[in-house]
């Protein structure tokens, strides 16, 4: 089993899903895929690992989200 604090690094799609903007990984790749997803002011892959501290910004629709990733998690929350 994986310690919390040993979890320095996470996939992007993976912590979307985890942090709840996308519904499922595959629409949170397709995001990123579609370059609605930026990671410290450039363009990412949804493989790409994120760190505590990056800055995003994620569009979806109309609304644009601007955020600091303060946390991750392997497990997706309730909402």
């Amino acid at each position: 089993m994986m310690d919390r604090d040993a979890l320095v690094a996470m996939r992007l799609d993976k912590w979307l899903w985890a942090a709840r903007f996308y519904k499922t990984r595959s629409l949170a790749t397709d995001a990123v895929d579609k370059h609605q997803v930026e990671v410290n002011g450039g363009r990412a892959k949804p493989a790409r690992e994120i760190r505590v501290g990056d800055r995003l910004r994620v569009r979806i629709g109309d609304v644009e989200w601007r955020l600091t990733v303060r946390g991750l998690s392997m497990q997706r929350g309730p909402a």
